[in-house]
């Protein structure tokens, strides 16, 4: 189980005082995985798009005593000059708090039509080998400079980095996020995620209780969850729900996003004071994620501030380049 003895569920007394009482969890629906620390959740500020928003976020985060695991950025490496990483690498250090980087062109952003279709075409995946080449160059940069964390949202920018971080070209701690915008939505997808090289998986948050448990039956690797979606990835808000999307899960990092929110990729010194607004208000959105947490008695079970590594995970052999079949 991912929660405490004692854990309710909301509005248990007095719903049970009417005949209306919940039927009892069952066990087998519970995530046996969890961190290597021992913790069940772990916590992310995502869309954070450069030094001056990491500020209003680390300001925010202590006074509301948020704790804070991970900070990931949507816009992309490429849209960061090597000073703005830096100062984001350090200043992240210091509050022992992984950095995660977008790595390079996506669909969205390049001269293809199909990706602004009705269909969505190719969505995010990078087109042609000058994208991929793109992705890699980004993640070499970053590395260089000291981010430990790339988001990655093609399978075979995944593949290509996981292989080169198997070579050594890569630090080996470095860690690769599937994008919410690839994210798998069963357990075998989730599974082969797993194989390429994920560290951890942003599925959709649309997905039902019953599809995480489907989930963890396939795959230990970490997850993550937007517990409020921005509007283009469906706008949904699941505070109610956080103890049992730990429960069921486990090993998760709950990200705070905003509905009703315009979007701000790729960002820009045009779109400031929103960015820097809506950074403060996703702090605000995680204080009252884990204030229900410790009203509803499962506030315990989080990895300790600083982890960041998933654990042994499996993954396709990575063949030496000379190998034949």
């Amino acid at each position: 189980m991912t929660t405490a003895s004692g854990a309710r569920r909301p509005g248990e007394s007095a719903l049970a005082a009417l005949g209306l009482a919940a039927p009892a969890d069952n066990p087998a629906d519970s995530s046996p995985h969890a961190f290597p620390d021992g913790g069940t959740w772990r916590t992310e500020i995502p869309s954070v798009e450069g030094p001056e928003a990491l500020a209003v976020v680390l300001k925010e985060s202590s006074r509301l005593d948020v704790p804070v695991h991970r900070i990931s950025q949507g816009s992309g490496v490429w849209m960061l000059t090597d000073a703005e990483i830096t100062e984001m690498v350090e200043a992240c250090a210091e509050r022992d708090i992984e950095l995660c980087l977008f790595t390079g062109p996506r669909g969205t952003w390049d001269i293809g039509g199909s990706t602004r279709t009705d269909s969505g075409g190719a969505g995010l995946r990078a087109r042609g080998h000058d994208a991929l080449a793109g992705c890699v160059e980004d993640a070499l940069r970053a590395t260089e400079l000291g981010v430990t964390c790339l988001l990655v949202a093609d399978e075979g920018v995944l593949w290509t980095l996981h292989r080169l971080r198997a070579r050594g070209v890569l630090p080996a701690d470095t860690t690769f996020k599937v994008s919410a915008l690839i994210g798998p939505v069963n357990p075998a997808s989730y599974a082969v995620y797993e194989q390429l090289g994920a560290d951890s998986i942003n599925i959709p948050s649309d997905l039902t209780l019953a599809h995480f448990t489907e989930i963890r039956r396939a795959s230990a690797t970490p997850m993550d969850l937007y517990i409020e979606a921005p509007d283009d990835l469906g706008g949904y808000v699941r505070m109610y729900e956080v103890a049992e999307l730990i429960r069921r899960g486990a090993p998760i990092y709950l990200k705070f996003g905003l509905s009703r929110s315009p979007g701000i990729y790729p960002y820009g010194a045009q779109l400031r004071d929103h960015t820097l607004n809506t950074a403060r208000e996703r702090v605000r959105r995680g204080r009252l994620a884990l204030d229900l947490l410790a009203r509803h008695g499962v506030e315990v079970g989080m990895s300790p501030l600083g982890s960041r590594l998933p654990g042994t995970l499996r993954r396709f052999p990575v063949l030496d380049e000379t190998d034949k079949d």
